[in-house]
């Protein structure tokens, strides 16, 4: 570990804005591995329930979910925590989440140097090493609460155990599928929040599903209509909701957004209370689909990468009991539907 560590500052010499994702890709390790071997890491016991309803004395945090592709900050108390057995969710009017804690195995306490003082942060991964969540103090953030909780949680430091990355499983041939049937039973759902299961039952991924839907209720678009929307988005000042996930999280931001910020392959939102990084360069596929919901069709932009994974999905703001918002509808069908001959 102290020679990863070792190797690690000569990295980060050489480059000093290089992020811990990827410092730790250029060394040949995870994530998990990078943040054990720093010396400042506390490693803390596995009592995620506990821990996280512990949050909310720290006051004013930020709350980062990432996947490989796209980063969702926000800024907002970290509190309403509810856990029932391994999920849970986080309903807060900025720090919202939906929590699936089957996939947290590895959390650290971290207080890192900066230029602008001391870093502290609470970081948690999976059993491979990736990261599902972290959550770092700002300046209005109580240090002693952060302190008291480190110490509360701490565990004695074990040699990391780490499991190999599984390969996705491969999809059945959509000639297996009975389409009829499927776009039946797509058609009779009445909840939005059942989708996945649907999906579960049938056995097929969530961007096969789109290409077996129902006439009319799920087409591609270009891979850049994200850009396109998140700006009239932001032009129009219309509400919208942003999911970002992985394995063991979903972070999601409700309202508006206004600095859309293009820089290299990273599509930015920099907001006070919201941020959004996504490389624009891994969006493989951006699908619209109509899927019904309690309260009418529901409308969504879906962006994957070329392995199927989801990177971000897009949703007018809903209120219960409301159907969507019809200007939140006109920004999905300005987007122009993806040409034949685009499509590798």
């Amino acid at each position: 570990m102290s020679q990863l560590w070792d190797r690690y500052q000569t990295l980060k010499a050489s480059q000093p804005r290089l992020r811990a994702r990827d410092a730790a890709e250029q060394l040949g390790v995870s994530e998990c591995e990078l943040v054990a071997a720093d010396p400042a890491a506390t490693p803390l016991r596995p009592e995620w329930p506990q821990l996280l309803a512990a949050l909310a004395p720290l006051g004013r945090v930020m709350a980062l979910t990432r996947n490989h592709a796209c980063v969702h900050e926000t800024k907002g108390d970290y509190a309403n925590v509810e856990i029932d057995g391994k999920v849970g969710l986080a309903i807060n009017p900025v720090i919202d989440l939906r929590i699936f804690l089957f996939h947290w195995r590895h959390g650290f306490a971290v207080r890192n140097e900066t230029p602008r003082g001391v870093q502290r942060s609470l970081q948690f991964f999976d059993r491979h090493g990736e990261a599902v969540h972290k959550v770092y103090l700002t300046e209005d953030s109580d240090v002693a609460a952060y302190d008291a909780l480190a110490a509360r949680f701490a565990a004695q430091a074990d040699a990391l155990q780490l499991d190999p990355v599984q390969a996705a499983a491969a999809e059945l041939p959509d000639q297996q599928i009975d389409q009829s049937a499927f776009q039946a039973e797509w058609q009779s759902l009445t909840d939005v929040h059942a989708f996945h299961s649907f999906l579960r039952r049938w056995q097929v991924s969530r961007r096969q599903g789109f290409r077996l839907a129902p006439p009319g209720q799920a087409w591609r678009v270009r891979e850049d209509a994200v850009e396109q929307l998140l700006r009239r988005a932001a032009s129009t000042e219309t509400p919208i909701m942003v999911f970002v996930g992985n394995r063991g999280m979903i972070q999601i931001h409700t309202g508006a957004v206004r600095n859309v910020q293009v820089m290299g392959d990273w599509l930015n939102v920099l907001d006070p209370d919201f941020n959004l990084h996504l490389r624009t360069d891994l969006i493989a596929e951006a699908w619209i689909t109509r899927k019904p919901g309690d309260n009418g069709v529901v409308t969504s932009l879906e962006l994957f990468d070329d392995q199927g994974e989801s990177l971000a999905t897009f949703f007018g703001e809903r209120k219960p009991g409301r159907a969507e918002r019809v200007e939140w509808v006109k920004l999905l069908g300005e987007l122009p539907p993806l040409e034949q001959e685009d499509v590798a």
